[in-house]
């Protein structure tokens, strides 16, 4: 059985939930749960680590507690004829509410402690339903709606969602969800809903609401998205050219912005005379020793107060902020919940964050981070619309179109950002959720475009024009390139493992802004002397992917071309003294941009990855690509260019090489394939290169594969020992169901008894134990499997049957059966079936554990019971799912965080 390690603080405890709780003063039989609780009775829930369920059983009532339901034992329905709102209604005229029952703020009165405790009352003494109400129908998730609406009560998830009490589906931190049981909770208040559409226009209405709900969410997560994404270009793009200089007339205009307003037809280095750098103001001059060690200084010292900014941001308000996020929101969307990771304070200080690293100057990129910033606005726009917020696996929806938008601003490339989401985030995604995914990424993409934050009429980060056709051949270099970015990708996945691995085992790790402070000034000192190292990394990207022309300045198009002809082709040079000196300061530029980034990626500061990849695959291609191009040139009759290169035009394109090679890095490093290629042809227009594109992802993945199984992504997963399990490795061992399940054989499981054991043997039982839930079989002796009963649920209604139900003493019997109790001279019994979920997931101790895997991974479960013959044996959770698939794989199990 699975153990969780109990919590200090990440969890109310069953007082402070009732205290905080808007419905705490009309709910009594959850005020009488909290004060029997607070006086630390045995079966205090606050002292114990609730956990979360499998599935609700059917009729179980629940009331809000530790951000889950409380179970009330004993409803009565009062007459009311609708199923999910059963009241009884007490002495005093105040009401109890059942499940689904208005919230006090839906204009339903009840008054401070409205209410007492007469649910229950009549069926104190024999422990029957209460009120005279039929039992319901037991199904996995609730009863059937075709029933009598005067039949009992309905599953949580079967009430009209616009009237459920809150926090009713949520879990515990570090848990995992039940996608089952979530998704059945969907399905059954979707079949409410349509249900009540022909009752009213009201209901109709709230029908079509229901429908639309999807629709309009991820609308407003894309608006969100695209708005804050054009804020953090332009904040960034301005606090990137404060290290150089500033516009004195209004100091708000970044260098481009400034210029603009300058009647001069050619900048020098895209300075103006309206752009004053900071040599200029101290010394009135933008060249010699003194102008350059101010500038210098500038540089660094801006560098380090940006840097030193957002690690103290992040550090004080947001822990959750640093890092890409994209690790942390694969293991989400495959159904683990980290509390606060996708909050308010996460957001905000990740969208400034992001800014101040990427000003900084540090080998990071805000492209990765826009993923987690997307998350952040879906998940919290996701509270605006009940039947995501309150249901963790519908709200995963949302979060996989929010991650397509975030992609999809970060590149200006919606289509790559839906299949980003399909291919490298999401774990769950129904055709539904990639339509809706499409339109998020559309509708961001589209407020990016209106908001223009890169100032021209394209919408994508690095738009190139080439006409030229690639000749077959090429195809060899592109492969090279291909295999090359799979080498650098390997190299700089083992090294940053290895930095981040001694950074969380050693004291390094208790600094963190030391260690921000140190990395920026040991990368501001070496890149300001490199002109490509001191230029933003965006810029020197367009750089290398750009054709040389009549206008381009840069010693990198320094061949001896003459440009008397504007209108013929620009024809095949040998490159001049400026592109020797360009090529060895790009290599230099490769070598320190790759170490850099080992050392940045995974620092306390949120920090992308997307950009540095593809500027080392850039740096990479261009070099190879000039060494092709003086190849042609030198050698343009021999027979690998088919001629196509003697008529003396440029036939080979340095920039597409460019292209290929951030393509194949950054292939190597995410091991992503299909998105890749369309986020690079949408991110340069060049969709005439696809195969190209392709042909080096591919080999890039192969290499990559072939000396390391994970992607940068899935590695810090594992590092971090997220509860993963990723649908894409295959199970290749020969175990058994019996070979991994808890315990051991000839080792005793904890089960509870259908109709045998007394509270106090329960409580002892609860204490003894941190198991998630306890099988309930037929006896002791006879150990028949039965059910599956909860831990959460069993603390709640023990503490809620001591209170409300007279007569019950911890030597009452507890009794999981529909059976009569013998008449007896002791205390009353304690009928708790309504709690049991009488259909649990069960395999044989035969079942390979190949299909266990696959039954965790498309089922999404948390648990299963073993069984033989009927007879219970044990239990498999997804913690030994995880701990056995990594014993397999000859690695250290316990580095699996709990779930």
């Amino acid at each position: 059985m699975e153990k969780f390690p109990l919590k200090g603080t990440s969890n109310l405890t069953i007082s402070s939930a009732a205290t905080n709780h808007p419905l705490s003063a009309d709910h009594t039989s959850y005020q009488s749960v909290a004060s029997k609780t607070g006086k630390g009775s045995p079966s205090s829930i606050g002292s114990e680590r609730i956990t979360t369920s499998l599935t609700t059983a059917p009729g179980v009532p629940v009331y809000e507690a530790d951000e889950d339901g409380m179970i009330d034992i004993t409803p009565g329905n009062g007459g009311l004829t609708n199923p999910n709102y059963p009241y009884t209604y007490a002495a005093n005229g105040g009401r109890q509410e059942g499940v689904g029952a208005p919230s006090a703020s839906g204009g339903n009165g009840g008054g401070p402690n409205a209410g007492a405790a007469a649910a229950g009352g009549a069926s104190a003494g024999n422990g029957g339903d209460g009120g005279g109400i039929s039992s319901p129908t037991h199904t996995r998730f609730g009863r059937d709606f075709h029933h009598s609406d005067h039949e009992g009560i309905s599953f949580a998830g079967m009430t009209d969602t616009s009237d459920d009490i809150p926090g009713i589906g949520q879990y515990d931190d570090f848990h995992t969800i039940d996608w089952q049981r979530d998704i059945a909770r969907d399905r059954m208040r979707h079949r409410y809903i349509v249900k009540k559409r022909q009752d009213s226009f009201w209901d109709l209405l709230k029908g079509a609401h229901d429908a639309w709900s999807g629709w309009v969410c991820v609308l407003l997560v894309g608006l969100f998205t695209g708005c804050v994404a054009g804020v953090i270009d332009i904040g960034a793009s301005w606090m990137t050219d404060l290290k150089f200089g500033i516009c004195p007339q209004a100091f708000w205009l970044n260098r481009e912005q400034c210029c603009w307003s300058s009647n001069e037809t050619s900048f020098d280095s895209g300075n103006c005379s309206q752009w004053y750098a900071w040599s200029e103001i101290f010394t009135s001059s933008r060249e010699g020793f003194g102008a350059y060690v101010i500038s210098y200084f500038f540089y660094i010292m801006w560098a380090m107060l940006f840097a030193l900014l957002a690690a103290s941001l992040v550090r004080m308000f947001a822990p959750y902020a640093c890092g890409s996020g994209i690790p942390e929101i694969k293991t989400i969307l495959s159904g683990f919940i980290i509390r606060s990771y996708l909050g308010k304070w996460t957001l905000i200080i990740k969208s400034v964050g992001i800014m101040l690293s990427v000003s900084a100057g540090l080998s990071l990129g805000k492209e990765g981070p826009m993923v987690h910033i997307a998350s952040c606005i879906g998940n919290i726009l996701s509270y605006l619309f009940p039947k995501y917020g309150r249901n963790e696996a519908k709200k995963r929806e949302i979060l996989s179109a929010a991650a397509a938008a975030g992609v999809s601003v970060a590149f200006g490339a919606p289509i790559g950002g839906v299949l980003f989401s399909l291919e490298e985030v999401s774990y769950y995604f129904p055709l539904k959720t990639l339509w809706r995914s499409f339109f998020c990424a559309l509708i961001a993409a589209f407020i990016l475009r209106s908001i223009n934050p890169f100032g021209n009429e394209h919408s994508v980060l690095f738009y190139v024009e080439y006409n030229k056709p690639w000749i077959f051949f090429e195809l060899v270099p592109f492969i090279g390139l291909g295999i090359i970015g799979g080498f650098i990708a390997t190299f700089f996945i083992k090294a940053n493992l290895w930095w981040c691995r001694f950074r969380k085992y050693s004291k390094l790790g208790q600094y963190p802004v030391t260690e921000v402070l140190i990395v920026t000034f040991i990368t501001a000192v070496i890149a300001y002397p490199n002109p490509y190292t001191r230029m933003n990394t965006s810029e020197l990207i367009y750089l290398l992917f750009s054709q040389c022309g009549i206008s381009n300045q840069d010693p990198l198009c320094d061949y001896n071309r003459n440009f008397t002809d504007v209108n013929s082709a620009i024809e095949i040079a040998a490159a001049g003294p400026g592109v020797h000196k360009a090529v060895w300061l790009l290599i230099l530029a490769l070598a320190m941009k790759l170490v850099m980034t080992i050392f940045t990626f995974g620092m306390k500061v949120p920090c992308g990855l997307f950009i540095p990849s593809l500027a080392l695959g850039a740096i990479t291609g261009r070099v190879v690509g000039i060494g092709m191009e003086q190849l042609a040139y030198n050698y343009p009759k021999i027979w690998i260019f088919s001629g196509e290169c003697s008529t003396g035009d440029d036939c080979i394109t340095p920039g597409l090489y460019a292209m290929v090679g951030a393509a194949a890095v950054l292939g190597g490093v995410t091991r992503m394939t299909v998105s890749l290629v369309v986020i690079m042809f949408e991110l340069t227009g060049g969709v005439r290169y696809i195969v190209p594109l392709m042909a080096a992802a591919m080999a890039s993945k192969w290499v990559g594969d072939a000396l390391g199984r994970q992607g940068i992504y899935d590695a810090h997963i594992a590092l971090n020992g997220y509860p993963f399990l990723d649908s894409k490795d295959e199970f290749q061992h020969t175990t058994l169901a019996a070979d991994v399940m808890q315990p051991k054989r000839n080792e005793t499981l904890a089960v509870i008894t259908q109709d045998s054991m007394t509270v106090d043997d329960i409580e002892t039982l609860l204490k003894e134990t941190e198991h998630n839930g306890y099988p309930v079989v037929v006896s002791k002796e006879n150990q028949y499997l039965v059910g599956f009963v909860l831990r959460r649920d069993l603390n709640l209604a023990l503490a809620n049957a001591r209170r409300i139900i007279d007569g019950i003493t911890g030597q009452s019997l507890v009794i999981f059966t529909s059976a009569q109790p013998v008449q007896n001279l002791g205390p009353s019994p304690l009928k708790l079936k309504k709690i049991l979920d009488m259909a649990p997931i069960t395999v044989t101790d035969q079942t390979p554990m190949e299909t266990v895997v696959d039954m965790f991974r498309k089922l999404g479960l948390r648990q299963t019971l073993v069984t033989h013959n009927g007879r219970l044996l044990g239990v498999i959770t997804k913690k030994d799912v995880l701990r056995h698939v990594k014993q397999m794989d000859n690695e250290d199990p316990n580095t699996v965080l709990f779930n």
